[in-house]
């Protein structure tokens, strides 16, 4: 199969729409849970999460464009300056697909769908509690799209993870702690650790054959 550009804006919308969105390949399944300054919770699923850098620690992901009626997880992030994403197990993935749904604003996904909210300490968004990776995030700055979107910054302010999820040398197994990824908009797939590898350095490349 081989599409060009021009093919590809002539496919059928759905086709494309399901096409362009799993070619990248498997993403991170999280999901992101807001609150109100009127104490509304929300938690939404997204698969736009990404690493930005380590020092100071930050994480970024794609905020869709805010409709005439927009959702709940960008107004309540630009409200209340916090939020929290929480990595998606293999135990509750129908649970967090659903929370898709386009709900009335002001409608609790949690309740929804059943799944817990929990609050760690005074951080001020609710955590999934089901979920076994907890990331408190504080708002930073919003940078816009040439398609509309924006591009959400935010610092790590509070990480919460199983003890022996983690080695000596910092790096989380995320197949430890049931992580599972998403391809396209609707299909989720379990990680398998496969392999290790040390810190490249020129000279220790191997003799590939």
């Amino acid at each position: 199969m081989k599409y060009h550009k021009k093919e590809i804006e002539q496919l059928d919308r759905t086709y494309r729409l399901n096409l362009v969105n799993s070619v990248s390949g498997i993403k991170p399944a999280n999901l992101i849970g807001t609150k109100s300054l009127e104490n509304q919770e929300n938690v939404a699923v997204f698969s736009s999460v990404v690493h930005l850098g380590s020092n100071p620690a930050q994480l970024g992901f794609i905020m869709r464009p805010q409709t005439e009626v927009p959702r709940d997880t960008y107004p309540n992030i630009l409200e209340s300056g916090f939020y929290t994403i929480n990595h998606i197990s293999e135990s509750f993935i129908k649970k967090a697909h659903y929370t898709s749904a386009k709900l009335k604003r002001g409608e609790s996904e949690f309740k929804r769908m059943k799944l817990e909210p929990e609050y760690i300490g005074d951080f001020f968004a609710p955590f999934v509690k089901e979920s076994h990776v907890k990331i408190g995030m504080k708002y930073q700055e919003s940078l816009p799209l040439s398609n509309g979107c924006f591009f959400v910054i935010g610092s790590v302010e509070l990480l919460v993870f199983p003890d022996q999820a983690i080695n000596k040398l910092g790096q989380l197994d995320l197949e430890e702690c049931g992580g599972v990824g998403i391809a396209g908009l609707n299909s989720y797939y379990g990680l398998q650790k496969l392999e290790t590898f040390p810190y490249v350095r020129e000279d220790e490349i191997p003799e590939f054959e």
